[in-house]
């Protein structure tokens, strides 16, 4: 029974240090473990429009040049052309095609067209007249508003006057 009476147990001192170090232990790991997770859910879609130009296609036509920048996090798709709100391949009467050229890399007449980080890409708008759209037609002097919306919900309008 001597024995009994003799325990000795882990000092309330030696007690504190392990559970401060299981503690600042696992606050490590949640902490490194939400970075990842944040960084991961982080990543952003940001299109720049540097430059939108159109000039004389044909007797009737135009064609509109859009150069763009993808400066954000993750790569950019468009996935599609509105003019003046209205698809490009809606309107009717002449046509409209596109082809786009990305810098350094791929280049195609269908969409969508993808926009690496860092990447610009030329989109070539070529549009031969007459095309109409109910009460709305394209001609000379016309200002064309044209959004450009991307596979992540984005959209990007730039405008230009038709020659």
């Amino acid at each position: 029974m001597k024995m009994l009476n003799d325990r000795r147990g882990v000092s309330p001192v030696i007690t504190t240090v392990i559970i401060v170090a299981v503690g600042i232990t696992i606050a490590i790991a949640v902490a490194l473990w939400m970075t990842g997770l944040v960084g991961a859910f982080m990543g952003y879609e940001k299109v720049e429009i540097r430059s939108c130009f159109a000039a004389p296609y044909g007797t009737n036509g135009w064609n509109i040049s859009i150069t763009y920048l993808n400066t954000g996090s993750t790569p950019a798709k468009v996935d599609n052309v509105f003019i003046n709100d209205v698809p490009y391949n809606s309107w009717t009467g002449g046509t409209i095609s596109l082809k786009w050229a990305e810098e350094g890399g791929s280049t195609g007449t269908t969409l969508p067209a993808p926009a690496n980080i860092g990447k610009s890409v030329n989109l070539a708008i070529t549009i031969s007249a007459p095309v109409t759209f109910g009460n709305q037609k394209l001609v000379s002097g016309v200002t064309v508003t044209i959004k450009l919306h991307s596979t992540g919900g984005k959209e990007y309008y730039t405008s230009v006057v038709l020659p």
